[in-house]
């Protein structure tokens, strides 16, 4: 992992980057929260974000965040941004403050049934395929109506908007399709259910400003933070 010196003058570049997509855009930079993903990284790499004012990291395997969680005693939030299998659900609920990844309606149960077990009101993102992707997790787009719907009447989990990952394109004409496409899924949901979905968590290191354009309220940043993972 890189020194925390070069992490801060990593980090500063992506605020202007942050910065200057929103300005492009007519959008306010305090409205885009940047996620540091510490996946593979070392318990530092989440150090290095709080002691930056970055009060949330996002994690993508639930024995990996469940390792770490001991030695967090700052305060600082973990969200899974990663793949949850169903049998991991129980510990993720006990883990995470939030949960980006809810792709099926199988997980969802399992998740409110945990949180309602330890009395606990669990945020999630719903995420959806809106890039139509084969290889990609997520709710199509024409079960998001199903998804919100079944999401809202869980007692124990509270939604605070939707989430993404583009296809792995070098066409960012792609990547703008799947965030503008969210973007209106999300509008349609909160209108049609008179609902609030503030959040939007879309664009990572190499889309970020066409995810800000889009109306991403978060955009995802490991390596271009931290350097290579370790490996596996």
């Amino acid at each position: 992992m890189v020194s925390f010196e070069v992490f801060r003058n990593n980090l500063e570049l992506i605020r202007r980057r942050v910065r200057s997509a929103c300005q492009s855009v007519g959008r306010s930079a305090e409205d885009v929260q940047i996620l540091p993903v510490t996946k593979r990284h070392p318990i530092g790499a989440i150090h290095y974000a709080t002691r930056s004012g970055l009060r949330t990291v996002g994690e993508n395997r639930v024995h990996e965040a469940k390792q770490k969680k001991p030695l967090v005693t700052d305060g600082t939030r973990l969200e899974l941004i990663g793949h949850l299998q169903t049998n991991k659900a129980k510990d993720a609920v006990s883990i995470f403050d939030r949960i980006q990844s809810v792709d099926s309606l199988k997980l969802m149960s399992h998740l409110n049934h945990r949180a309602e077990s330890i009395d606990k009101s669990l945020p999630i993102l719903i995420q959806c395929n809106s890039g139509n992707d084969p290889k990609k997790f997520g709710f199509e787009p024409e079960e998001m109506q199903t998804a919100l719907e079944s999401a809202l009447e869980a007692s124990n989990l509270r939604v605070d908007g939707l989430m993404a990952i583009a296809p792995l394109s070098d066409d960012m004409d792609v990547a703008k399709e799947a965030f503008e496409n969210l973007r209106d899924i999300r509008d349609r949901l909160a209108d049609g259910f008179g609902v609030l979905l503030p959040e939007l968590s879309m664009g990572m290191t190499k889309d970020l400003e066409i995810a800000i354009a889009a109306g991403s309220t978060q955009v995802r940043v490991g390596t271009a933070l931290y350097g290579p993972r370790e490996p596996l």
